[in-house]
């Protein structure tokens, strides 16, 4: 299985009340089938798998290629199942817009009815993958709904969107963890895509001196650091003509900044957030990332005096692949890999067979798979 990134044309409809509420009957029956025979576990391992939960979507008869099918087809699981989330041990937190915002609410709640010992951790993970997906990962995209999945055992799942309406398309970004998830190198794997972006990669295992030079940045004297953030703000005029210079083709869409100089990395708030960094002086990388204040642009101004000041180049090299399939009859991307293939199919169809909808509902739901295998 694996764990990723999907993109999709951004999509600003709205699901019909008689279509949702059918998803709903069908997600909850496909879930229980699964729960039942693989348990909560493997459940959360196939939604954190992007080809596996798209198929999901397209089953329950959402649109195949857009960004409502996120936002609905998690929207329509969480409704099914919250009535029996205790009996299946499956607890899922989160949502659109406002609704997100409120994900460590809900888990602590959870922590306190049901007696997790483990919620603090479960709401620090919530927050690091949002961070990693924002601030660590700056590629255009900005996250408007996230939900967290977690199971009685403590092991989670992170599926949150982001879009960017200037080429009008969403970004979908899986996550699985456990007690000891790594949140900053490569956290996902096996990244899939339609476009491909140019974005500042500070979870490639390329930009590895360039985050060590950053932590080291914030252990050293904050009259020092600030010296080196007002020289880069001087270099950034001549750091954007390179920049134009090396733009790639046309083939990916570049969101590093085109105009770098139009980047304030000398304001109050930035120099604020530095002083505080360095009078705590974060041991790691990932304890620097999780302070309060700490985002996209701070992440930034660290990186850039990392690499121009210091040499130590990050990677704007985007994690998401092409593919959006289990591979290609010609080999391209790369071979189909027919045993998650046959796997996907054959635990989606008894999904189906075993849920608690009518024969000819399920009918439907079969031809909708095969209709997208066909895709």
């Amino acid at each position: 299985m694996r764990t990723g990134i999907a993109t999709f044309p951004l999509d600003y409809g709205r699901c019909p009340r008689w279509l949702f509420e059918r998803m709903k009957r069908l997600a909850r029956g496909i879930t229980i089938a699964i729960v039942e025979e693989f348990g909560p576990e493997e459940f959360l391992k196939r939604l954190s798998d992007p080809v596996w939960f798209q198929s999901l979507g397209c089953v329950l008869a959402f649109d195949w290629n857009s960004s409502g099918l996120t936002t609905t087809t998690l929207g329509a699981i969480k409704s099914a199942l919250f009535s029996i989330q205790d009996e299946i041990g499956i607890y899922i937190c989160g949502g659109k817009g406002a609704t997100s915002r409120k994900t460590p609410e809900e888990i602590e709640t959870y922590g306190i009815s049901r007696g997790f010992s483990f919620a603090p951790y479960l709401v620090f993970a919530s927050k690091m993958s949002a961070k990693v997906d924002s601030a660590l990962l700056q590629d255009g995209f900005q996250i408007y709904h996230h939900n967290f999945l977690f199971t009685k055992l403590g092991n989670w799942a992170v599926i949150q969107q982001g879009m960017n309406p200037l080429n009008q398309t969403a970004r979908r970004y899986h996550w699985l963890g456990g007690p000891k998830k790594d949140f900053v190198e490569e956290p996902h794997s096996g990244i899939i895509t339609q476009k491909r972006v140019r974005p500042l990669n500070l979870t490639a295992k390329e930009s590895n001196q360039n985050r060590q030079i950053s932590l080291e940045m914030t252990q050293g004297s904050f009259k020092g650091l600030i010296k080196d953030v007002t020289l880069l703000s001087r270099r950034l005029t001549d750091l954007s003509k390179i920049r134009k210079l090396n733009l790639p083709g046309d083939e990916i869409i570049p969101q590093e900044p085109s105009d770098l100089q139009d980047l304030k990395f000398d304001t109050p708030y930035i120099t604020k957030i530095l002083f505080r960094l360095t009078e705590e002086k974060p041991k790691t990388f990932e304890t620097l990332l999780s302070q309060k204040g700490v985002g996209p642009k701070t992440i930034r101004a660290l990186s850039l005096v990392s690499e121009i000041i210091y040499g130590a180049k990050p990677s704007y090299e985007d994690p998401a692949r092409y593919s959006f399939a289990h591979g290609g009859k010609d080999a391209i991307p790369y071979p189909v890999d027919r045993e998650t293939y046959d796997k996907t199919i054959n635990t989606i169809e008894r999904g189906i067979r075993k849920s608690f909808v009518s024969l000819r509902e399920k009918e439907k739901a079969l031809q909708r798979l095969n209709t997208a295998l066909d895709l």
